[in-house]
This record gives C-alpha cells, sequence and structure tokens, in this order.
C-alpha cells in the first residue's frame, strides 16, 4: 500500500515539476504555524483521552516522510482542507465537505426516514469550519453561516475510510471438503424454520458464514419448496421463470437440462447482475448418480492470492463477457453479463463475488493481446485450485433436503446419473436475503 501511494505522489511531483512548479521536501514544520488565524481551536477533553488532531489547508501531508510541501497555487484541491483525527489508534483524514455534507443534525438529516434532508450541491466546495472544539468524545464544528456539526468520535471511527479498510463487511469461514465436514454445520428442520425467528437466524447465520445450508423434512412438492424460499426473500424471476421445475428432456438449451455430468460453475453468469441465491430440491430420482458437487470458490481464490497475488489482481481487474443464446422451441433469449471472474470490494479487497463459468463464458475480446496470456494463465491457477479433489464437497440430494447455495461465493456441479430425476428451485434475490438477516441482528 505504501508503495503504490508513494508512487502516486511521485507521479504527481512529476508533473507539476513539468509544469515548471518545484517543490521543494522541507523538514516537518511547527504544525500549529501553518493554520489560518482565521480558525480557533478549543480542547476540553480530559487528559486521558488519547485524541489528537491537525487541520490541513495550505500543505499537503506526505505520510511516508513526515514531511510537508506548501500549496503554490495548482497542487490538487483533494489535497487542501483536510480534517486529520487520530482517536482508538485509527488516524483519520476527512474533507470538510464531507463533514458538513455528513451532519447528523435536525436540519440536516432526517432521524426517522434515515435520510439526507440536506442538499449536498448546496454545500460550498471550499467551505471551512470557523472554529473546532472537542468536548470529551464529541467534536464539534462551527461553520461560516453558524450552523454547528457535532460527531462522536466512535461514529467517526466507524464511518471514515480508514475505519472501513479495517472492516469486513460480511464474516465469512473459507473452507474445503475437510474443513465442512468436521464443521457438523446443523440444517435446520422445515418447521423451525418456517415458523420461528430462531430457526430462520440459526440457518441464515450458517448461509452467511459457508455459503450453503440445509433445510430438512420439507414436504418433497414445488409448492413447499416455494413456501420455503419466500420465508427469507422475494423469489428473483428470470428467463427460466419464477419457479422452474425440470428433468432430463433438453426442454431449455442448458446443458442442465440433459444427464450429463456437469463441471463446477456459478449459474447466471451472462447477467449483468447474477443471481445471488439459489435453491435445489430433488422432488423424485429412480436411478443412480447425480451427486452434487459444492467448491466453495472464495476458498480457492484465497489460495489464489497468497500463492499467487498478481495473478489474483488481474481476475479482480479484466472484464469478460459471458452469454447465453437459446433458440429452443417456444423459447428465444440472448443474454450478455460483463464483469472480472473475481470481484472485490476496492477500499478493503474484500473479495464479494466469484463469476466462473466455463460453458458460458463468451468470445474473450474485451482483452488487450498482451494481457490475454498473462489472463489465462492466471485462470489456470483458479482451476487448478477449484479443481482440487480435497476442495470438492459431494452431497446426494434427495426428497425432503433443500440445498440453498450463495452463488455469488460457491460453485456447484453434477455427476452424470441414471433414470428419472425431478428437481425444482428458483433463485432468490440476494438483496432481500441479507435484509432478513440484518433484521435478526446479523452482519451481512
Amino acid at each position: 500500500m505504501w508503495y503504490h501511494r508513494l508512487s502516486h505522489l511521485h507521479s504527481r511531483l512529476q508533473d507539476l515539476l513539468k509544469g515548471g512548479v518545484i517543490y521543494p521536501a522541507l523538514p516537518q514544520p511547527n504544525f500549529k504555524s501553518l493554520l489560518p488565524l482565521a480558525v480557533h481551536w478549543h480542547h476540553t477533553a480530559s487528559k486521558s483521552l488519547t485524541c489528537a488532531w491537525q487541520q490541513h489547508e495550505d500543505h499537503f501531508e506526505q505520510p511516508e516522510t513526515g514531511y510537508f510541501m506548501k500549496k503554490r497555487g495548482l497542487i490538487d484541491s483533494q489535497f487542501c482542507r483536510l480534517y486529520k483525527l487520530k482517536y482508538a489508534n485509527t488516524v483519520m483524514r476527512f474533507d470538510y465537505v464531507w463533514l458538513r455534507d455528513h451532519c447528523r443534525s435536525a436540519s440536516c438529516y432526517n432521524s426517522k426516514t434515515h435520510q439526507r434532508s440536506l442538499d449536498t450541491a448546496s454545500v460550498d466546495l471550499c467551505i471551512k469550519p470557523k472554529t473546532i472544539r472537542l468536548d470529551e468524545t464529541t467534536l464539534f464544528f462551527t461553520w461560516p453561516d453558524g450552523h454547528v456539526t457535532k460527531y462522536d468520535l466512535n461514529w467517526l471511527v466507524k464511518n471514515s475510510y480508514e475505519g472501513q479498510k479495517q472492516k469486513v463487511i460480511q464474516p465469512r469461514i473459507l473452507w474445503n471438503a475437510e474443513i465442512y465436514q468436521q464443521a457438523q454445520v446443523p440444517s435446520v428442520d422445515c418447521q423451525s424454520f418456517l415458523e420461528t425467528n430462531e430457526g430462520l437466524k440459526k440457518f441464515l447465520q450458517n448461509f452467511l458464514l459457508y455459503g450453503i445450508a440445509f433445510v430438512e423434512n420439507v414436504p418433497p412438492t414445488q409448492e413447499h419448496t416455494e413456501k420455503l424460499a419466500e420465508r427469507i426473500s422475494l423469489i428473483r424471476e428470470t428467463i427460466y421463470g419464477r419457479m422452474w421445475y425440470f428433468t432430463s428432456d433438453f426442454s431449455r438449451g442448458d446443458t442442465a437440462y440433459t444427464k450429463l455430468a456437469l463441471d463446477r460453475h456459478t449459474d447466471t453468469t451472462y447477467f449483468q447482475e447474477p443471481c445471488g441465491i439459489q435453491v435445489f430440491h430433488c422432488l423424485k430420482h429412480e436411478g443412480t448418480g447425480g451427486r452434487t458437487l459444492l467448491v466453495d470458490g472464495f476458498y480457492a481464490a484465497e489460495q489464489v492470492l497468497q500463492k499467487a497475488p498478481e495473478e489474483f489482481e488481474l481476475l479482480s481487474k479484466v472484464p469478460l463477457k459471458h452469454e447465453y443464446i437459446e433458440d429452443v422451441g417456444e423459447c428465444h433469449n440472448h443474454m450478455i453479463g460483463i464483469g472480472p471472474v473475481l470481484n472485490i470490494y476496492p477500499w478493503n479487497k474484500e473479495l464479494y463475488l466469484i463469476r466462473y463459468n466455463n460453458y458460458d463464458r463468451a468470445v474473450i475480446n474485451t482483452v488487450p493481446y498482451d494481457v490475454v496470456h498473462r489472463w489465462y494463465t492466471a485462470h489456470r491457477t483458479l482451476t487448478i485450485e477449484l479443481r482440487r479433489p480435497e476442495n470438492e464437497f459431494w452431497v446426494k440430494l434427495k426428497p425432503g433436503r433443500v440445498l440453498f447455495i450463495d452463488n455469488w461465493r460457491v460453485l456447484h456441479g453434477r455427476e452424470c446419473f441414471t433414470g428419472y430425476r425431478q428437481l425444482c428451485g428458483c433463485y432468490l434475490t440476494r438483496d432481500d436475503v441479507l435484509n432478513t438477516a440484518r433484521l435478526l441482528g446479523l452482519q451481512a
């Protein structure tokens, strides 16, 4: 991280030097001498409080060296009018516009609807506070128009960029077959799932941690499966309908509607936003084979990150097209989804989506010629991890046992089978599943 920040600074200096402006590196000056006289400071906190602040207005701090560069008119405005705060072992930097925009006073924020009332476009982009005061654990800013904004320091830590960089959006337990089996993750009974918040919360906790969860003792009908799904989310209607019910009759232009084996993959990669959760219920199977394969894609991606971080980065940056073309009977569809194989949050580098389907990957025409081979190498590295036997968890679906899969994380497949096999299921809206989890007090 320090290398990228230093490189950015060096690049910026080169641009400035080309413009004929020179910024000599200066020893760190007395900080208060840089503050404009118009800004007043008040500190009424107790001596035991570990808190320090600095105001950056006419200089840019280079954290790695501790030096400062005087502003000479060309330096970016983003480097000016900053407020630096250290609290709870976290060093935070806030733009004054941000501090004014996030004011939680009654005139700026509706605490009943949890919505902003302040018109952000009305905030002066060069705004600076007249006074700044710290009282115990509350920070007060008085703005030029007399409006006062106050912040609890813990709120600032939680909502600062630096605080978010240290925070995981969704806690997870990464697994291979052995880890999952040793965890002995319990299934949830259908009645408990449908009738109690305790059963539902237990199910969602398992699902959020592992990306898969089971409900037992479900009557083997499409109607009961639908009722189960609606307990946690709206059903996402797609080109396959609301609830799908299929056998190996090739009634749709998809390999899933055959008896053939299916390699590990995620579904609907050809949607711009792939379906979040998939529900499977085997209603009947009179034959052999047909076990379901489950692989934690995040576990495999973590192995790539540890062994070949540059390949992980490439897979997270190169966009690909996935495509579904169907012209069977009355079904005519042409879907295209675009995105990288690995999707990460840029601020904390947390992986939140894997888009992996070798069946539906379209022609690679979004990758420059000098990157293509490196992408294939990175993709091969990920595929090797996904195909390691120790990462494969096999389960036999049977009537009464419903499987929920996080389609943004866990890949699924199938071994070939014989005989008559009936499955039903659906896709769920991811936002609604996570909403249900949060309402039950889970982090999601």
